[in-house]
C-alpha cells in the first residue's frame, strides 16, 4: 500500500486534480492508497493575507480575499463535478467552509488581534477544501473514497504554527481509523499541513508540512512506500533553472537527500527523510505533469543502490542564496581554550543560526542568512574583536554518497571554478558535502561550470537514464 502526496501545483487547477485522479486511480489497480493533499497552488498565501487583513481590521479586504478563495473552489466543483445534486452538495460544503472563514475574519476584526491559534485556523481552510472536492470527484469517478478529517487522528503539541506530533497518541489513531478503512478497500483522502491540540484546536505543522505527515503516516501505517508527487521529474542534479539540461536523479541515498534538503534543495521538506529512515520506507519523488516518468527513489535498500553506484561521486549540486559572511578576527583566540564558545554563545543570545563555518588561529568565518537580525549580534562580537561582513553570497554544496573518501573530486571541483572567486570552502564534517561560498553574481556560472564537470554526457552515461522500475 502507497502513501501519496500531492503539493499544491499537483492539484492547483481542475485538469491538475482531473491528472491526480488518473494517478490516483491506477494506483488503486494494486491496492487502495491513503492520498494527502496540499491546498489548491497560491491558496495558502491567499489565507495568511486574509489573517493578516483581519488582524489588522482591514475587514473589506479580508472579505474580498475570502470571496476569492471561495471562487476558485467554486470553479473546481463546476468542472469535477458533473452530477447536478452531488454539485449542489458539494457547493453547500464549500459554502459552509467559506463560512466559517468569514465568521473567523469578522472576529478577528472585533479582536483585533490576529493570534497563533487563529493563525492556524484560517490556514487550515485551504487543505479542507482541496480534499473535500477531490475526494467528492473520486467518488463521482466511481472509485470508492473516504475523506477523513486529519485533525481526528493528528494529534500534537500546541506550538501552533509549528506544532509537532504526539507519535504515540498518533500511531494508535492510525492504526484504529486509517488502516481499517484501506484494508476495506477505500481510497482513503485527508490533509498533511493541519493537526489538533488533545483539545481540539487547530494546528499547523509549517510550511512543507504535508511531506512530513505523508512520511508519517507512511511510518506509522506502515506502508510499502512513500510517493511525493511534484512538478519536477524527481531530485534534480542542480536547479533546471540554473541550468536547463539539469536531470532527474534515478537514486538516491537518505543521507545524501536529507543532506541536500538542509542545504538549499527545494523538493522535500527536511524532516521528511527521518520517518521513512526509521521504518526504512522507500521515498519516490515523482512529477504529476509527466507521471509516466520514473523520477526519483530514495532509499537505503542494497538491491536497488547496487546497479545505480557511481563511485562516490557527485550526485548534485544544491544552492542556498541570500547568505552574508561575517568574518571574526581576534588575536585574543591564539591559544586560548574557550573562545570559540564565547562568539556561538553571542550567535544563541541573538537566535541567529550558523550555515558553514571556516576557521584559523585568529579568525573565524561564518555564513548566515542576510534576513536574520544582526544588529545586536554584531555590536557583542565587535566588543571581542574585529568583524567585517560581506553580503550578497550564497552557498553551493557538491553532495555524493563518500566524497570525501573519493580522490581527486576536490580537485575536479575547484579546477571546475577557477574561473570564480570563492570566499569560503568548507569540508571534512560530513562525508558526502564539500560546501564553499562564491558572490551572488557567480552562482550561475559556478553551477554550471560544475554541472558540465560532473553530469556531462561521457561522465554520466548510463547512470541517470538506468532503466529503473518505481515498484521493486
Amino acid at each position: 500500500m502507497a502513501v501519496m502526496k500531492f503539493g499544491g501545483t499537483s492539484i492547483g487547477t481542475a485538469s491538475a486534480m482531473k491528472r491526480a485522479m488518473l494517478i490516483v486511480a491506477e494506483e488503486k489497480k494494486k491496492k487502495a492508497p491513503l492520498v494527502v493533499l496540499s491546498a489548491c497552488s497560491g491558496i495558502t498565501n491567499r489565507l495568511i493575507q486574509v489573517a493578516e487583513a483581519a488582524g489588522d481590521s482591514r475587514l473589506a479586504e479580508a472579505m474580498e480575499l475570502s470571496g476569492e478563495v471561495r471562487e476558485h473552489h467554486r470553479e473546481l466543483v463546476d468542472v469535477l463535478i458533473n452530477d447536478g445534486e452531488r454539485r449542489k452538495a458539494v457547493m453547500e460544503k464549500v459554502e459552509t467552509y467559506i463560512g466559517e472563514l468569514d465568521m473567523l475574519i469578522k472576529g478577528v476584526d472585533i479582536v483585533g488581534e490576529l493570534t497563533a491559534r487563529s493563525f492556524d485556523t484560517f490556514c487550515s481552510f485551504g487543505e479542507l477544501l482541496s480534499t473535500t472536492i477531490f475526494s467528492e470527484a473520486m467518488q463521482e469517478a466511481g472509485h470508492g473514497t473516504v475523506w477523513q478529517d486529519i485533525r481526528e487522528v493528528m494529534i500534537t503539541d500546541d506550538n501552533f504554527s509549528s506544532a509537532r506530533p504526539l507519535e504515540a497518541l498518533c500511531e494508535k489513531n492510525v492504526k484504529n481509523t486509517l488502516k481499517p478503512l484501506l484494508e476495506q478497500g477505500n481510497i482513503v483522502v485527508t490533509q498533511g499541513f493541519i493537526g489538533s491540540t488533545r483539545d481540539g484546536k487547530t494546528t499547523t505543522l509549517g510550511r512543507g508540512g504535508s511531506d512530513f505527515t505523508a512520511a508519517l503516516l507512511g511510518a506509522w501505517l506502515p506502508s510499502d512506500e512513500i510517493q511525493i508527487w511534484t512538478d519536477v521529474d524527481g531530485v534534480m542534479t542542480c536547479d533546471p533553472r540554473v541550468v536547463p539540461d539539469a536531470r532527474s536523479i534515478r537514486v538516491m541515498t537518505f543521507t545524501e537527500a536529507a543532506e541536500l534538503s538542509y542545504l538549499g534543495a527545494k523538493v522535500l521538506h527536511p524532516d521528511t527523510i527521518a520517518p521513512a529512515v526509521k521504518q526504512n520506507i522507500p521515498v519516490y519523488v515523482l512529477n504529476s505533469l509527466h507521471p509516466e516518468t520514473r523520477g526519483t527513489v530514495i532509499t537505503d535498500n542494497p538491491a536497488i543502490l547496487e546497479g545505480m553506484s557511481y563511485g562516490g561521486l557527485v550526485k548534485s549540486i544544491a544552492v542556498k542564496k541570500g547568505q552574508c559572511i561575517i568574518n571574526f578576527r581576534s588575536n585574543r583566540m591564539l591559544g586560548r581554550h574557550g573562545f570559540m564558545a564565547n562568539i556561538f554563545d553571542e550567535f544563541a543570545r541573538a537566535g541567529v543560526s550558523v550555515e558553514m563555518i571556516s576557521t584559523s588561529e585568529v579568525s573565524v568565518s561564518l555564513t548566515v542568512s542576510e534576513s536574520a537580525s544582526l544588529e545586536e549580534l554584531l555590536v557583542e562580537l565587535r566588543k571581542m574583536g574585529e568583524v567585517d561582513i560581506e553580503p550578497d553570497v550564497a552557498t553551493i554544496s557538491v553532495v555524493g554518497d563518500n566524497l570525501r573518501a573519493s580522490k581527486g573530486v576536490a580537485g575536479r571541483i575547484f579546477s571546475a571554478l577557477k574561473d570564480v572567486n570563492i570566499r569560503m570552502i568548507s569540508q571534512g564534517a560530513s562525508e558526502i558535502n564539500v560546501g564553499f561560498v562564491v558572490e551572488g553574481q557567480d552562482v550561475s556560472k559556478a553551477v554550471q561550470n560544475l554541472h558540465h564537470e560532473f553530469f556531462s554526457d561521457s561522465e554520466t552515461s548510463g547512470i541517470f537514464e538506468s532503466p529503473m522500475k518505481r515498484h521493486q
